[in-house]
């Protein structure tokens, strides 16, 4: 055996090797993404996406990289705390649906659980992108005194202990599974898929354009979803009931995945982009009406945004989250 690679060299992520998979693999592989997504699905809750608003998935993002985290786990980050919060929601309302009463005392209920969730939602988070970070194979995690040093700078005064607590909370609430795929590995096995079935794509600028693409998606997710939606129903004012109908659409990683790919070849490489699109519709199942649909939606996006610059400006998360008083 050879001399152990350098730990500069091990630390780096050169980002995935595409055509080194046997076709055996990636259609296990794909059918397993294809189950999960579709169970993911048959179990949404209605409160689902309520935690991915763009002001807590932009501080997941800056944290992380703060951090020096890897793209996977900043999307595992944030689909573990919203998985999280809406259990704990979920349990939290169960404990005092049982005991509240009425009138004055219901809203004070209501209240008190709302300044719950308010008043461990920083740490939380945080306990999150620890825990997304542990599941890393490329980079160190995020010790506890380093995630202690940048709650005390947000002028939390948390111990280790509670620390640990708090890691343990996400973990007993989730049951221990928190191990999930995130659209980014939707994306990646479809680009190999691609690549197997004779798509000539530049495979690893297409990559880094698609993680750009689904970072956006992250951060503009509601806009993006409303013209989706309007697109569909053919209709600028939808109903309460065709709004959460759609939530099967907007939690769909498959099609979330298909559409950045869809988009990142019509910019990057527009004379394969129908043949992309027909491979896709081949691959998933996807209509190629919905996946147009899709990239229409985030091209009308990101012609009518800002730079990620101007969005994002120079702010450190530290910036995004008020100190706590």
């Amino acid at each position: 055996m050879g001399s152990p690679a350098p730990l500069a060299a091990r630390g780096r992520d050169s980002g995935p090797v595409f055509s080194g998979v046997a076709a055996e693999i990636i259609e296990d592989t794909l059918i397993h993404l294809a189950t999960e997504n579709e169970q993911h699905l048959s179990e949404l809750p209605e409160q689902a996406g309520c935690f991915k608003e763009t002001r807590i998935v932009e501080f997941i993002f800056l944290l992380s990289e703060k951090w020096h985290l890897d793209q996977p786990t900043r999307y595992q980050a944030v689909e573990l705390l919203e998985r999280f919060m809406i259990k704990q929601v979920e349990q939290m309302c169960g404990d005092r649906g049982s005991t509240r009463g009425r009138g004055q005392g219901q809203r004070s209920s209501w209240s008190s659980l709302r300044d719950q969730i308010t008043n461990t939602f920083v740490l939380r988070l945080v306990s999150c992108v620890q825990l997304a970070s542990k599941l890393s194979l490329h980079y160190s995690r995020v010790t506890s005194d380093t995630a202690l040093t940048f709650l005390q700078s947000l002028k939390y005064s948390y111990t280790k202990q509670e620390l640990l607590e708090s890691e343990l909370a996400v973990l007993n609430t989730l049951h221990f599974h928190i191990n999930v795929s995130t659209p980014l590995a939707y994306v990646e096995l479809l680009l190999e898929v691609l690549g197997y079935n004779g798509c000539l794509l530049p495979a690893k600028p297409l990559h880094q354009l698609c993680v750009q693409l689904l970072d956006f998606c992250y951060l503009t997710r509601e806009t993006i979803y409303d013209t989706l939606l309007k697109i569909a129903i053919e209709n600028a004012t939808p109903s309460k009931l065709q709004i959460a109908k759609f939530l099967t659409v907007k939690e769909d990683f498959m099609l979330l995945a298909v559409g950045v790919i869809s988009t990142g070849v019509f910019i990057l490489s527009p004379g394969h982009w129908e043949q992309v699109v027909e491979h896709l519709n081949c691959i998933t199942g996807i209509t190629t009406q919905s996946i147009l649909e899709f990239s229409y939606a985030m091209v009308r996006r990101i012609v009518g945004s800002t730079t990620p610059e101007q969005h994002r400006g120079t702010k450190s998360p530290e910036d995004r989250i008020p100190p706590h008083k």
